[in-house]
Protein backbone atom coordinates (compact mmCIF):
# COMPACT_ATOMS: atom_id res chain seq x y z
CA UNK A 1 0.00 0.00 0.00
CA UNK A 2 3.12 2.42 0.75
CA UNK A 3 4.29 1.57 -2.65
CA UNK A 4 1.27 2.22 -4.27
CA UNK A 5 1.02 5.89 -2.38
CA UNK A 6 4.50 6.23 -3.25
CA UNK A 7 3.73 6.41 -6.87
CA UNK A 8 1.05 8.01 -7.09
CA UNK A 9 2.28 11.02 -4.91
CA UNK A 10 4.86 11.25 -7.69
CA UNK A 11 2.26 10.87 -10.56
CA UNK A 12 0.09 13.90 -9.21
CA UNK A 13 3.57 16.04 -8.64
CA UNK A 14 4.76 14.85 -12.10
CA UNK A 15 1.44 17.11 -13.58
CA UNK A 16 1.56 19.55 -10.87
CA UNK A 17 -1.01 18.55 -8.92
CA UNK A 18 -0.85 19.08 -5.24
CA UNK A 19 -2.80 16.21 -3.48
CA UNK A 20 -6.10 14.06 -4.19
CA UNK A 21 -8.78 16.58 -4.18
CA UNK A 22 -9.21 18.59 -7.12
CA UNK A 23 -8.96 22.66 -5.38
CA UNK A 24 -12.98 23.65 -4.51
CA UNK A 25 -12.46 26.81 -6.95
CA UNK A 26 -12.04 25.10 -9.91
CA UNK A 27 -15.36 22.79 -9.81
CA UNK A 28 -18.47 24.34 -10.76
CA UNK A 29 -20.99 24.18 -7.54
CA UNK A 30 -23.67 21.74 -8.17
CA UNK A 31 -26.46 24.08 -6.96
CA UNK A 32 -26.12 25.67 -10.27
CA UNK A 33 -26.99 23.02 -11.89
CA UNK A 34 -30.28 23.06 -10.10
CA UNK A 35 -33.77 24.37 -11.56
CA UNK A 36 -35.41 26.88 -9.25
CA UNK A 37 -38.36 24.61 -9.34
CA UNK A 38 -36.11 21.76 -7.33
CA UNK A 39 -35.24 24.35 -5.03
CA UNK A 40 -38.75 25.28 -4.49
CA UNK A 41 -39.96 22.08 -4.00
CA UNK A 42 -37.05 21.06 -1.73
CA UNK A 43 -38.24 24.38 0.64
CA UNK A 44 -41.77 23.56 0.35
CA UNK A 45 -40.99 19.57 1.30
CA UNK A 46 -38.83 20.98 4.20
CA UNK A 47 -42.03 21.63 6.50
CA UNK A 48 -42.94 18.07 6.36
CA UNK A 49 -41.81 15.01 8.24
CA UNK A 50 -39.17 13.22 6.66
CA UNK A 51 -39.15 9.95 8.33
CA UNK A 52 -43.02 9.96 7.58
CA UNK A 53 -42.12 9.85 3.59
CA UNK A 54 -39.16 7.59 4.06
CA UNK A 55 -42.25 4.92 5.81
CA UNK A 56 -43.76 5.32 2.54
CA UNK A 57 -41.47 3.41 0.65
CA UNK A 58 -41.84 -0.62 0.37
CA UNK A 59 -39.49 -2.09 2.91
CA UNK A 60 -37.36 -5.32 2.72
CA UNK A 61 -34.91 -7.09 5.26
CA UNK A 62 -32.31 -9.71 3.06
CA UNK A 63 -31.51 -12.78 3.96
CA UNK A 64 -28.45 -12.91 6.25
CA UNK A 65 -27.15 -15.70 4.26
CA UNK A 66 -27.65 -13.95 1.06
CA UNK A 67 -25.54 -10.89 2.08
CA UNK A 68 -23.08 -12.87 3.81
CA UNK A 69 -22.35 -14.99 0.52
CA UNK A 70 -22.31 -11.82 -1.31
CA UNK A 71 -19.75 -10.40 1.44
CA UNK A 72 -22.15 -7.63 2.59
CA UNK A 73 -21.30 -8.18 6.26
CA UNK A 74 -21.56 -4.42 7.69
CA UNK A 75 -25.35 -4.34 8.24
CA UNK A 76 -24.30 -5.59 11.81
CA UNK A 77 -21.65 -4.98 14.20
CA UNK A 78 -18.85 -7.27 13.73
CA UNK A 79 -14.89 -7.08 13.25
CA UNK A 80 -15.04 -7.60 9.48
CA UNK A 81 -17.58 -4.40 9.59
CA UNK A 82 -14.61 -1.99 11.29
CA UNK A 83 -12.71 -0.75 7.44
CA UNK A 84 -15.97 -0.04 6.07
CA UNK A 85 -16.97 1.85 9.30
CA UNK A 86 -13.84 3.67 9.30
CA UNK A 87 -14.68 4.46 5.47
CA UNK A 88 -17.62 5.72 6.64
CA UNK A 89 -16.64 8.20 9.14
CA UNK A 90 -14.36 9.51 7.31
CA UNK A 91 -17.06 10.04 4.70
CA UNK A 92 -19.33 11.79 7.09
CA UNK A 93 -16.76 14.04 8.32
CA UNK A 94 -15.43 15.24 4.54
CA UNK A 95 -18.82 15.40 3.49
CA UNK A 96 -20.31 17.54 6.36
CA UNK A 97 -17.02 19.91 6.51
CA UNK A 98 -17.88 20.94 3.23
CA UNK A 99 -21.71 20.60 2.97
CA UNK A 100 -21.99 18.21 0.79
CA UNK A 101 -24.70 15.37 0.18
CA UNK A 102 -24.00 13.71 -3.08
CA UNK A 103 -20.86 10.84 -3.55
CA UNK A 104 -20.03 8.73 -7.17
CA UNK A 105 -18.22 5.59 -6.02
CA UNK A 106 -16.59 3.80 -9.23
CA UNK A 107 -13.68 1.74 -10.55
CA UNK A 108 -11.31 1.32 -13.26
CA UNK A 109 -12.24 -1.84 -14.59
CA UNK A 110 -15.02 -4.11 -13.70
CA UNK A 111 -14.33 -6.87 -10.87
CA UNK A 112 -12.78 -4.64 -8.61
CA UNK A 113 -15.61 -4.72 -5.81
CA UNK A 114 -16.98 -1.29 -6.57
CA UNK A 115 -20.85 -2.60 -6.02
CA UNK A 116 -20.12 -4.67 -2.85
CA UNK A 117 -18.36 -1.78 -1.28
CA UNK A 118 -21.34 0.55 -2.14
CA UNK A 119 -23.23 -1.67 -0.11
CA UNK A 120 -21.22 -1.99 3.01
CA UNK A 121 -20.86 1.07 2.76
CA UNK A 122 -24.61 1.94 3.04
CA UNK A 123 -25.26 -0.41 5.26
CA UNK A 124 -22.43 0.98 7.94
CA UNK A 125 -24.27 4.07 7.28
CA UNK A 126 -27.67 2.84 8.39
CA UNK A 127 -26.31 2.05 11.82
CA UNK A 128 -25.84 5.67 12.27
CA UNK A 129 -29.16 6.54 13.68
CA UNK A 130 -29.59 10.28 12.56
CA UNK A 131 -28.18 9.87 9.25
CA UNK A 132 -30.44 8.98 6.17
CA UNK A 133 -28.73 7.29 3.17
CA UNK A 134 -29.72 6.47 -0.52
CA UNK A 135 -27.69 4.33 -2.53
CA UNK A 136 -28.74 4.77 -6.55
CA UNK A 137 -27.51 2.33 -8.85
CA UNK A 138 -26.37 3.96 -11.94
CA UNK A 139 -24.52 1.25 -13.50
CA UNK A 140 -26.72 -0.14 -15.77
CA UNK A 141 -25.12 -2.04 -18.27
CA UNK A 142 -24.26 -4.75 -15.73
CA UNK A 143 -26.56 -4.08 -12.73
CA UNK A 144 -25.69 -5.87 -9.77
CA UNK A 145 -27.10 -4.60 -6.62
CA UNK A 146 -30.46 -6.08 -6.80
CA UNK A 147 -29.20 -9.95 -7.23
CA UNK A 148 -26.82 -8.81 -4.44
CA UNK A 149 -29.76 -8.11 -2.20
CA UNK A 150 -32.34 -10.51 -3.07
CA UNK A 151 -34.45 -8.15 -4.76
CA UNK A 152 -37.07 -10.52 -6.75
CA UNK A 153 -39.81 -7.98 -7.24
CA UNK A 154 -39.89 -5.43 -10.09
CA UNK A 155 -37.33 -2.39 -9.41
CA UNK A 156 -36.06 -0.44 -12.39
CA UNK A 157 -34.45 2.50 -11.34
CA UNK A 158 -33.67 3.39 -15.01
CA UNK A 159 -37.90 4.01 -15.64
CA UNK A 160 -37.69 6.33 -12.96
CA UNK A 161 -34.35 8.71 -14.43
CA UNK A 162 -36.46 8.11 -17.41
CA UNK A 163 -39.85 9.89 -16.24
CA UNK A 164 -41.54 7.10 -17.34
CA UNK A 165 -42.79 6.29 -13.37
CA UNK A 166 -42.42 7.33 -10.21
CA UNK A 167 -39.05 6.74 -7.80
CA UNK A 168 -40.79 5.03 -5.10
CA UNK A 169 -41.62 2.49 -7.11
CA UNK A 170 -38.64 1.19 -7.92
CA UNK A 171 -37.00 1.77 -4.47
CA UNK A 172 -36.97 0.12 -1.33
CA UNK A 173 -36.25 0.71 1.98
CA UNK A 174 -34.09 -1.05 4.47
CA UNK A 175 -34.68 -0.01 8.53
CA UNK A 176 -35.72 3.72 9.19
CA UNK A 177 -33.09 5.57 7.28
CA UNK A 178 -31.22 3.69 4.45
CA UNK A 179 -32.90 3.45 0.58
CA UNK A 180 -31.62 1.48 -1.88
CA UNK A 181 -32.74 2.21 -5.96
CA UNK A 182 -31.81 -0.55 -7.69
CA UNK A 183 -31.93 -2.28 -11.64
CA UNK A 184 -33.41 -5.67 -11.86
CA UNK A 185 -32.18 -5.77 -15.92
CA UNK A 186 -29.87 -3.79 -17.92
CA UNK A 187 -30.65 -0.60 -19.96
CA UNK A 188 -30.25 0.06 -23.33
CA UNK A 189 -28.55 3.80 -23.73
CA UNK A 190 -27.33 4.32 -20.22
CA UNK A 191 -25.20 7.56 -21.36
CA UNK A 192 -27.75 8.88 -23.05
CA UNK A 193 -29.91 8.80 -20.09
CA UNK A 194 -28.07 9.87 -17.57
CA UNK A 195 -26.39 12.97 -19.62
CA UNK A 196 -30.29 13.90 -20.17
CA UNK A 197 -31.76 17.03 -18.21
CA UNK A 198 -34.24 14.48 -17.70
CA UNK A 199 -32.27 12.35 -15.46
CA UNK A 200 -30.64 15.34 -13.69
CA UNK A 201 -33.74 16.67 -12.81
CA UNK A 202 -35.05 13.44 -11.23
CA UNK A 203 -32.46 13.33 -9.05
CA UNK A 204 -32.89 16.66 -7.77
CA UNK A 205 -36.44 15.86 -7.20
CA UNK A 206 -35.78 12.61 -5.53
CA UNK A 207 -33.29 14.52 -3.34
CA UNK A 208 -35.57 17.30 -2.46
CA UNK A 209 -38.32 14.97 -1.72
CA UNK A 210 -36.33 12.47 0.41
CA UNK A 211 -34.05 14.94 1.60
CA UNK A 212 -30.81 12.00 2.59
CA UNK A 213 -28.10 13.44 4.41
CA UNK A 214 -25.70 11.22 2.08
CA UNK A 215 -26.56 9.99 -1.49
CA UNK A 216 -24.72 7.43 -2.73
CA UNK A 217 -24.27 6.61 -6.33
CA UNK A 218 -23.06 3.10 -7.87
CA UNK A 219 -21.39 4.36 -11.45
CA UNK A 220 -19.89 2.32 -13.92
CA UNK A 221 -16.22 1.78 -14.12
CA UNK A 222 -14.51 4.53 -16.10
CA UNK A 223 -12.83 2.71 -18.90
CA UNK A 224 -16.40 0.77 -19.32
CA UNK A 225 -17.61 3.52 -21.34
CA UNK A 226 -18.83 7.34 -21.08
CA UNK A 227 -21.57 6.45 -18.51
CA UNK A 228 -20.02 8.14 -15.49
CA UNK A 229 -18.30 10.95 -16.91
CA UNK A 230 -21.96 11.72 -18.08
CA UNK A 231 -22.83 11.98 -14.70
CA UNK A 232 -20.32 13.07 -12.43
CA UNK A 233 -21.29 16.91 -12.53
CA UNK A 234 -24.28 15.98 -10.42
CA UNK A 235 -22.31 14.90 -7.75
CA UNK A 236 -20.42 16.85 -5.28
CA UNK A 237 -17.30 14.61 -5.42
CA UNK A 238 -15.95 11.26 -6.37
CA UNK A 239 -14.57 8.19 -4.36
CA UNK A 240 -12.38 5.56 -6.84
CA UNK A 241 -11.90 2.00 -5.75
CA UNK A 242 -8.89 0.14 -7.14
CA UNK A 243 -8.49 -3.66 -7.19
CA UNK A 244 -5.22 -5.05 -5.73
CA UNK A 245 -2.38 -7.02 -7.75
CA UNK A 246 -5.01 -5.53 -11.36
CA UNK A 247 -5.40 -1.93 -11.12
CA UNK A 248 -2.14 -0.43 -11.72
CA UNK A 249 -0.53 2.87 -10.66
CA UNK A 250 -1.04 4.22 -14.74
CA UNK A 251 -5.06 3.36 -14.58
CA UNK A 252 -5.45 5.04 -11.29
CA UNK A 253 -3.54 8.04 -11.97
CA UNK A 254 -5.71 8.43 -14.84
CA UNK A 255 -8.81 7.97 -13.34
CA UNK A 256 -7.64 10.36 -10.91
CA UNK A 257 -7.28 12.91 -13.51
CA UNK A 258 -10.23 11.93 -15.36
CA UNK A 259 -12.20 12.46 -12.30
CA UNK A 260 -10.23 15.85 -10.77
CA UNK A 261 -11.31 17.28 -14.30
CA UNK A 262 -15.12 17.03 -13.19
CA UNK A 263 -15.60 16.66 -9.56
CA UNK A 264 -13.69 16.24 -6.27
CA UNK A 265 -12.08 13.53 -5.71
CA UNK A 266 -12.25 12.01 -2.44
CA UNK A 267 -10.09 9.44 -2.82
CA UNK A 268 -8.75 5.82 -3.59
CA UNK A 269 -9.99 3.14 -2.03
CA UNK A 270 -7.92 -0.18 -2.59
CA UNK A 271 -9.90 -3.57 -2.32
CA UNK A 272 -9.02 -7.03 -2.34
CA UNK A 273 -5.65 -6.68 -0.41
CA UNK A 274 -4.77 -10.10 0.64
CA UNK A 275 -1.10 -9.02 2.72
CA UNK A 276 -1.71 -6.42 5.06
CA UNK A 277 0.71 -4.31 7.42
CA UNK A 278 -0.29 -4.52 11.22
CA UNK A 279 -1.38 -1.18 11.24
CA UNK A 280 -3.49 -1.25 8.78
CA UNK A 281 -5.60 -4.41 10.21
CA UNK A 282 -8.64 -2.73 11.37
CA UNK A 283 -11.11 -4.26 14.33
CA UNK A 284 -8.55 -7.54 15.04
CA UNK A 285 -11.17 -8.76 17.89
CA UNK A 286 -10.88 -5.13 19.51
CA UNK A 287 -13.92 -5.02 21.92
CA UNK A 288 -15.79 -7.59 20.33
Amino acid sequence: MERIQAALKKARESRGEQGRERPDAQVKPRSENKSNDTLILHEDMALGDRDEIWKAVQPFQPSDRLLNRNRIISHRSCPESVPYDVMRTKLLQKMRSKNWTRIAITSPTAGAGKTMTCINLAFSLSRQSDVHSMLLELDMRRPSMARMLGLTDSCQLARALARDEAPEKHMRRYGKNLIFGANRAPERNPAELLQGSRSAHVVDEIEAQFRPDIMIFDTPPLFAGDDTMAFLDQVDCALLIAEAEKSTIEDIDKCEQELAARTNVLGVVLNKCRYLSRHEEYGKEYGY
